[in-house]
């Protein structure tokens, strides 16, 4: 299987059309479709349906364009480093940010930088701790801001000053939307929607001291943006931290810290023993300019 056989896949997939795709590759359409034959008979699968109104994929065939797409942004990435290798400072640095007070203090390394050597580009991806972990881990993203608990045998890091305080979301016409805190004996009889993480979900199961059945969670949640609307619907409370940009999205919505305090940090992380771009290697020296400013 070639990287030429995977690209020509992820264009027809994303034409949903033979002929339009072989046009953007600059391939006739006859060659096209054989491509995509035999790259079908080599995997022993059916990966897309033709028909009437074009192609549409089938369940290995979107399994299969997942991993196709990860395999040339790798791809992408490796061509683009050899090139960063023999000009002056530039490219592309991918950066994953899950939702944290540490993203103020992240945004002004990253523009410090940017200010530095303004031919460096910057792939900011806004996911949940375990995608970016995941991309980490793939060689996807070089650098990830992320919220602790995290096992860190496989990366370097800089843990990060800032806290994050957990507490709950809620409208301002709430009945303790007036309240300075929140304990788990008032907040449990509440519709509340809780983080889809299952580290996160077990220690709020283990502060409300209550099983997932005897509670009413109408929605688990990834990222808050989209949750926090739901909250402004009156769909229920969300737990969530401080640093969520979201909670800040409308001024009818209320942040109550819970008690006792819970906290949490963010950390700057990279895999270890990985050889990265010139651009992110330095990058990555800012960073441990800044642990040196914390230790």
């Amino acid at each position: 299987m070639e990287l030429r056989t995977l690209r020509y896949f992820l264009a027809a997939a994303q034409e949903e059309n033979m002929t339009h795709a072989a046009d953007i590759l600059h391939v006739t359409q006859p060659t096209l479709s054989r491509q995509m034959m035999d790259l079908e008979k080599e995997l022993g699968a059916t990966l897309m349906l033709r028909g009437k109104n074009g192609l549409t994929l089938t369940d290995d065939g979107i399994f299969f364009r997942q991993r196709a797409e990860e395999i040339v942004e790798l791809a992408n990435r490796l061509e683009q480093a050899f090139v960063e290798r023999n000009t002056d400072v530039n490219g592309v640095i991918a950066i994953g940010a899950s939702e944290a007070v540490g993203s103020q203090l992240f945004a002004k390394i990253i523009k410090n930088f940017s200010d530095k050597y303004p031919l460096v580009q910057f792939h900011l991806y806004n996911e949940t701790v375990d995608n970016i972990k995941d991309r980490l881990d793939k060689g996807l993203v070089d650098v990830g801001l992320l919220l602790e608990p995290i096992d860190m045998e496989k990366y370097d890091f800089v843990r990060l000053s800032q806290k994050d305080t957990w507490g709950i979301l809620m409208r301002d016409d709430h009945p303790l939307a007036e309240r300075s805190s929140i304990t788990a004996d008032e907040i449990v009889k509440y519709p509340l929607m809780i983080p889809l993480r299952e580290k996160i979900r077990s220690e709020i199961l283990n502060w409300l001291k209550r099983d997932e059945k005897d509670l009413k969670i109408p929605l688990y949640y990834t990222l808050l943006s989209n949750a926090a609307l739901l909250v402004e619907e009156g769909l229920g409370c969300a737990f969530c931290m401080d640093g969520a940009l979201a909670i800040r999205s409308s001024p009818h919505l209320r942040f109550i810290p819970i008690l006792p305090e819970r906290t949490t940090r963010s950390v700057l992380v990279w895999k270890k023993n990985r050889l990265f771009s010139p651009a992110t290697s330095l990058f990555i020296q800012e960073i441990n300019m800044l642990r040196a400013s914390l230790e």
